[in-house]
């Protein structure tokens, strides 16, 4: 369902807004990806904690100048607008959310938990590599509102959200006795967040701005 501004005079501002999006995107993957490093990767938390912070700063600015530029817009043309502004005001703020929970990942490794030398670090690094791919290929799709590969990201975020339970059901039966079960719980429902941010994003591809958040719910939940 591709969406946008309706009058022609708001096109160069809904250029603006998509250039940023991509920004947020772009960062939200480099932010991601240090949290990791440090998580999973055997990265001081010390060497990459800058820059997280800085680039998740970039993130929340980058928030913040697309709602004023919707409300400028709303101003002017509300009334015929007003569908694509509720929808950029909505996917945002779970963009916006994906550098705030790679910040909680990373205060994982801060507090201590190295997961590096974890005896399932190659399963875990294969989750690691394909959430980060989900952020890029995310933006991607958004940006051409391909709704068929919207749907195939999708079923990709599905398998992701099904995962990250099964692996805390897994910690909370004992079925799973790895050292730092805690911070392995709080890791999967981390990356469960950020998938669900992402396909939050991805909604406004493929259903009514009504659905908004359609699949935020688990599969089962999903009415």
């Amino acid at each position: 369902m591709p969406f946008g501004f309706l009058r022609d005079d708001g096109t160069d501002r809904l250029d603006r807004i998509e250039a940023t999006l991509q920004r947020m995107f772009a960062d939200d993957r480099h932010a991601f990806d240090l949290a990791m490093s440090a998580l999973l990767g055997g990265a001081a938390p010390h060497s990459v904690g800058a820059e997280l912070r800085a680039t998740d700063h970039r993130v929340n600015e980058a928030e913040r100048e697309i709602r004023r530029e919707l409300v400028v817009h709303a101003s002017v043309h509300g009334g015929i607008d007003t569908p694509a502004i509720l929808i950029y005001m909505s996917i945002v703020k779970d963009v916006e959310r994906i550098g705030d929970y790679a910040k909680n990942l990373y205060d994982l490794a801060a507090d201590g938990a190295r997961l590096d030398t974890a005896g399932d670090i190659d399963e875990l690094n294969e989750l690691r590599f394909e959430v980060s791919r989900l952020v890029s290929d995310a933006g991607d799709v958004f940006g051409a509102r391909d709704t068929e590969r919207a749907r195939d990201v999708l079923m990709r975020g599905d398998q992701l959200l099904d995962d990250c339970d099964d692996r805390v059901s897994a910690l909370v039966r004992g079925e799973d006795q790895s050292p730092g079960a805690v911070a392995r719980a709080l890791m999967f429902r981390y990356l469960k967040r950020i998938v669900a941010h992402l396909m939050n994003v991805l909604s406004a591809v493929v259903v009514p701005v009504d659905r908004l958040d359609y699949f935020d719910e688990d599969p089962e939940d999903r009415t």
